[in-house]
């Protein structure tokens, strides 16, 4: 009596000591099945908790960002510390309306206790200054009254300073933390526009 199992055929044993046979195919199809699904699940989670790349819609962050340039996002450094002054960061909309979500990609001017003011088409943190490299203008629009963030709270703008070129915070507001999804990091498209931010 020959032993062997055929070439198409594997053999198993189950608790009971009872042999059975079951195809090579159906094991290696569950084999795919679960590699798949562990790597989806891999990837979901890194996606939500880890990284994303988005897309750059709109003027509001040019010179800094253009139109269609996709970003590497990373969610993981907010979990672990807070946002910073200077930072570029992905945040939801907190004034869109409807069942969609819509984000912003806007820069952080002011953190919690920090007091703004915009005065003579300057921004100016805590009675100095603000030193911006990264923009090409002078603030456009109207002077702001001088406000102070709250606890847990973080002012944004955008990059663009010319006359309503960005709804940012002073249109809505201070944005409570739990609206930023993470910081900008790199643009990775167009591959001739790849660098750190």
């Amino acid at each position: 009596m020959n032993n062997t199992s055929s070439s198409n055929e594997a053999i198993t044993e189950d608790a009971g000591g009872d042999r059975t046979s079951k195809p090579s195919w159906l094991l290696e199809a569950w084999e795919w099945t679960r590699t798949i699904a562990i790597s989806f699940a891999i990837v979901m989670a890194l996606h939500l908790f880890v990284f994303n790349l988005s897309t750059v819609e709109g003027r509001s962050m040019e010179p800094t960002l253009h139109e269609k340039e996709w970003l590497f996002v990373n969610k993981l450094v907010y979990l672990i510390g807070s946002p910073k002054a200077g930072d570029v960061v992905i945040l939801v909309d907190p004034v869109a309306t409807g069942e969609k979500r819509e984000f912003l990609v806007k820069r952080i001017v002011g953190v919690p206790g920090d007091r703004l003011e915009i005065y003579n088409q300057e921004l100016y943190r805590n009675g100095l200054k603000v030193s911006e490299p990264y923009i090409d203008s002078k603030i456009e629009d109207m002077d702001f009254m001088p406000v102070t963030v709250e606890k847990g709270f973080y002012f944004v703008m955008g990059d663009n300073r010319h006359a309503r070129a960005s709804k940012d915070s002073r249109m809505f507001g201070a944005v409570p933390e739990s609206l930023i999804r993470g910081r900008a990091e790199f643009i990775v498209w167009p591959l001739e526009e790849l660098r750190g931010l």
